[in-house]
């Protein structure tokens, strides 16, 4: 007969391991939003920073960092530039897999238009997708006053971002213009654009990691997102009569929507925190706001109820639509990436390793090597310890057409030459002229058997 004991221990154990979610952030803006998580308390998350620039990651308060593409950049940053920041992702995948494996939600969180950000997000969010978890990236795009080349690179990052996970969040930083007092620093508009990055997340994964009266549950979550393409979220908070719908009023009209908020929605995810005072008649006005404001009849809604006590008469509503269709988005491959690891070094990170091995070294000349004191040359190695080099160049060299062997000279037309002159006793590998002109291999042959 089994033991039941044993057996009842058992599920409990899996049933307590819970929803594994991962929070990357790509890039400076990404790595600010998570930064910003973490002092912020979002809880039930692991965090993790990815940056080609080395600087950065050091000042960075959170312990799981990558330098990616070291080899590449030298940790000196992808220079604004896609292409680099895509490379160096692609230069430790193997890292980026050890990082995402056993993960089943991954949020992917970068500020667009630069160049890991842009470059390097949907790279691992690729790498996320192939190893079948619930993959959400949560980005913003610049600032008009940025330009239109960090704006067309951000559109094009979105893009590739759009053909590669189940849901966008995509949150325009020109949005917060008509929201902060005109006073507002440079410095405090960007830190503000952080903020909302962590917003995007901490909305969602709250969801999954409180209980609630009516609970909503990481299966509820993968059903709104999977594969639902553009969302939009947002979240606020009213007091006194009526909270509900006046909390729902502000939530779809929050700075995480772009223009025209929830209309054209096919599934919306809510979660309403309030105190034991929220009446149905007010839950029920809330949610009927919402549905309206999608203009979708048959739009699906999944909604939680939280109970909090110490709220009294403040409700929290958090909104997130998926499955917007957007017109003039540019058609992309998805970067083509495969999520078997190749034999590549743990993930470096601070507590396990000195802070040196996350980015260039600087070493020693051999000690073979004399110089003059003080014009000893430095050598700078940009790989990473126990990585192997690899070249991706194939070069097709094609053979040369044979000719017609020539026929030689004869010994007497060719030129008078002088006798090689003898090499000292007792040095067999002493220079001579003429082994200029001889092969290595025919000079070893030649002196064997003198």
């Amino acid at each position: 007969m089994p033991d039941l004991d044993a057996l009842k221990f058992e599920i409990q154990d899996e049933t307590l391991g819970g929803t594994r979610i991962k929070v990357v952030g790509v890039g400076g803006g990404g790595s600010n939003a998570v930064n910003r998580m973490v002092a912020s308390g979002v809880g039930g998350v692991e965090f993790f920073v990815m940056n080609t620039d080395a600087q950065a990651l050091r000042t960075s308060k959170i312990v799981n960092k990558i330098a990616l593409g070291t080899r590449i950049t030298h940790g000196l940053g992808a220079g604004s530039d896609p292409e680099i920041g895509r490379q160096a992702a692609l230069e430790d995948t193997d890292r980026i897999i050890e990082v995402l494996e056993g993960a089943d939600m991954v949020f992917v969180a970068a500020g667009l238009g630069g160049g890991t950000g842009t470059g390097a997000a949907p790279v691992i969010a690729a790498l996320a997708k192939e190893l079948n978890a619930l993959t959400i990236a949560v980005v913003t795009k610049p600032f008009s006053f940025e330009g239109p080349r960090r704006m067309n690179q951000a559109e094009r990052g979105l893009a590739e971002l759009h053909a590669t996970v189940d849901c966008v969040i995509s949150i325009p930083n020109d949005r917060l213009v008509d929201l902060v007092p005109a006073g507002t620093s440079f410095f405090e508009a960007f830190r503000m654009a952080d903020d909302v990055l962590r917003q995007g997340v901490q909305g969602i994964s709250d969801i999954i990691t409180t209980p609630g009266l009516i609970n909503r549950d990481f299966a509820d979550v993968r059903a709104i997102m999977l594969g639902m393409g553009f969302a939009m979220m947002g979240t606020a908070s009213a007091k006194g009569p009526n909270a509900a719908v006046e909390a729902a009023k502000a939530a779809i009209q929050c700075p995480l929507l772009e223009e025209g908020g929830l209309k054209g929605a096919r599934a919306i995810l809510l979660n309403i925190t309030s105190s034991g005072n929220l009446s149905l008649h007010e839950m029920h006005d809330a949610c009927k706001l919402i549905r309206e404001a999608t203009g979708n009849p048959d739009v699906q809604i999944n909604f939680g109820l939280v109970p909090d006590d110490t709220l009294d008469d403040e409700v929290k509503i958090t909104v997130i639509a998926t499955g917007f269709q957007r017109e003039n988005m540019q058609h992309v491959e998805p970067p083509h990436v495969s999520a078997v690891r190749s034999g590549a070094p743990k993930v470096l990170t601070p507590a396990a390793v000195p802070s040196s091995t996350l980015m260039p070294v600087t070493q020693q000349p051999f000690p073979s090597m004399q110089f003059p004191p003080g014009t000893e040359p430095m050598f700078t190695s940009v790989e990473m310890p126990g990585q192997e080099q690899y070249s991706d160049v194939t070069l097709d060299v094609e053979a040369e057409p044979e000719t017609e062997a020539q026929p030689q000279a004869a010994e007497a037309e060719l030129p008078p030459q002088l006798p090689p002159k003898p090499a000292p006793q007792g040095d067999d590998d002493a220079f001579s002229l003429d082994d200029l002109d001889t092969p290595a291999f025919l000079r070893r042959e030649r002196k064997l058997f003198q």
